[in-house]
């Protein structure tokens, strides 16, 4: 549970996250992260879902797309294998039945899904915001995740997979959860992690989600017509679904607050990336404007503030950029490389630092910031690149003198120190053991006292048990929450989350200071208001 300075409930990190590693393949990924700006396709507009390249950085995605190790990867039933092989080689219309020998389980066919997917009213109603010191909140809300099991997964029982691949919370915790009814197999209540798990099967949990909060600002239309939508997208809230994100996101905002549904985003934003976002209308048009981007016939403009005096004359940085860590978010500059080119030009100086216009040619993960970073004026609160975390002369001219894994480790050092692992957009759960302190996770709970929780929760099922629900949908919350509903959910005797209290963060933390500022394609130009932190008069705290 968060608790603010003036509120109930704030978020800042360490989620309990390995329940939530069960989603469905098109709500994983990422926000982690964010720090680009990417085409999507029709599928990433509505689920979530990237791809290596559509990793966020300045200039190429919203959330690490790339699947990560230890985390489920999507995984699309095998069509093709074993007894539906057998079925196909009947003919059309001849699928041989299966039928199991005695005391065997037996796997249900996996039911089709939808190629793409939107947000509805029935997912908007999961739950609601509320706004407290600067920030959105969204109360806690029960939300099944799915998936169907991992190709690693088969062979293996329950207790295995969550022994060696969620490791945030104790077995207890799920054996508790087993015993309240939250873990479903093929649709039947799970009643012993021994089960061994078989190809296709599928797997419903149950959680008491709770989200970051993210500013206050409100997400302004720029501009809309019959083809596009047009946003001021603030900072620190990423653009769909991604990671502990699902409600504080622009997606959902825009269809709870202005009834803008079934919207197509047609590039990605940092989440800690403000300015100009689009959305298409139709799939038709994001198509269109799509094949453009393929063209490079579009072109970005962002601005930034920046540590020093940058350079009066235009400066073009060309140094090719490797990614370190997907899970974690974290490139830098490195002869392996992929080749990019970013062409920056000084707007002002203050005395201490100055106003940068970048213009990414290429969109390549992070760009801007690890070029910042390489010519010795990183952005000013740069949480990543601006660390020094990187050694004393911060990664200028790509001298790192640490290997990556001693960078990845001290990095995550520095932000569990600053409890703003959010920063990263990790929790606990998502680190890798060579990357965590030996500090025992808060949220275990006692094997007793799951006990008593697990008890506590049974009677509970009425409001968090769900009906079957169309696996074309990414996730949906258990029932229909009316606003009784969604106050009962708040809290939850089996949730760990429940048990912490959390130090909101402050809005002025929450920004990065990288902005959108245009968005320019052959028939189109779309501008945000120059941000406060970028104007002549700003003095820095």
């Amino acid at each position: 549970m968060w608790l603010g300075g003036r509120g109930r409930f704030g978020v800042l990190e360490r989620w309990h996250c390995d329940f939530r590693r069960l989603s469905f393949a098109r709500i994983q990924g990422g926000c982690k992260g964010p720090m680009a700006e990417t085409p999507s396709t029709q599928v990433e507009a509505a689920g979530g879902l990237r791809t290596p390249n559509q990793q966020n950085g300045d200039a190429g995605g919203d959330a690490k797309g790339e699947q990560l190790p230890g985390r489920p990867e999507p995984v699309e039933p095998a069509p093709g294998v074993g007894e539906q092989a057998s079925a196909e080689a009947l003919g059309p219309g001849k699928r041989k039945k299966r039928r199991g020998a005695a005391g065997e389980r037996v796997v249900p066919t996996p039911k089709k899904r939808r190629a793409g997917v939107s947000f509805g009213d029935e997912h908007f109603a999961e739950t609601s915001y509320y706004f407290e010191g600067g920030l959105r909140k969204v109360r806690p809300y029960y939300f099944d995740f799915r998936t169907y099991c991992k190709g690693r997964w088969v062979g293996h029982s329950l207790l295995h997979v969550f022994s060696t691949e969620f490791r945030a919370q104790p077995l207890a915790y799920y054996e508790a959860a087993v015993r309240a009814g939250r873990l479903h197999l093929n649709e039947e209540p799970v009643q012993n992690l021994s089960i061994v798990l078989k190809d296709n099967d599928f797997l419903r949990n149950t959680v008491h989600r709770h989200e970051p909060p993210v500013t206050a600002e409100p997400v302004r239309l720029l501009a809309e017509n019959e083809d596009v939508v047009v946003v001021d997208k603030p900072s620190s809230i990423p653009v769909h679904p991604c990671g502990r994100f699902r409600h504080n996101t622009v997606i959902f905002i825009l269809g709870k607050e202005h009834q803008l549904k079934e919207l197509h985003p047609l590039h990605r934003l940092d989440r800690l990336t403000s300015g100009v976002l689009m959305f298409a209308k139709t799939p038709a048009v994001s198509e269109r404007i799509h094949e453009q981007v393929r063209d490079r016939q579009l072109q970005k403009e962002y601005v930034c503030r920046v540590e020093g005096e940058f350079p009066i004359e235009e400066v073009t940085c060309k140094e090719p950029i490797l990614v370190v860590s997907y899970k974690i978010g974290v490139c830098r500059v490195d002869p392996r490389g992929k080749l990019c080119e970013t062409v920056f030009q000084r707007l002002s100086y203050n005395g201490h630092s100055s106003v940068v216009r970048c213009r990414p040619l290429t969109g390549r993960t992070h760009q801007i910031r690890v070029h910042l970073q390489f010519l010795g004026h990183p952005i000013l609160n740069d949480p990543i690149y601006n660390s020094v975390a990187w050694g004393p002369s911060r990664g200028q001219g790509g001298h790192i003198p640490k290997t990556d894994e001693e960078l990845l480790r001290d990095l995550v050092a520095e932000h569990q120190a600053k409890q703003s692992l959010d920063v990263l957009d990790l929790c606990e759960g998502d680190l890798p053991s060579g990357l965590t302190d030996s500090t025992a996770s808060s949220s275990e709970l006692g094997k007793d006292s799951l006990e008593e929780l697990a008890t506590a929760a049974q009677k509970m099922n009425g409001v968090v048990e769900a009906a079957p629900q169309d696996l074309g949908t990414v996730a949906v919350a258990p029932g229909k929450a009316t606003e009784t509903d969604v106050m009962n959910q708040e809290t939850d005797p089996l949730c760990p989350e429940c048990q912490l209290v959390r130090q909101d963060p402050l809005p002025q933390d929450l920004v990065m200071f990288l902005h959108a500022l245009c968005y320019k394609g052959p028939d189109f130009e779309y501008f945000s208001p120059m941000p406060a932190w970028a104007q002549d008069d700003w003095q820095e705290d």
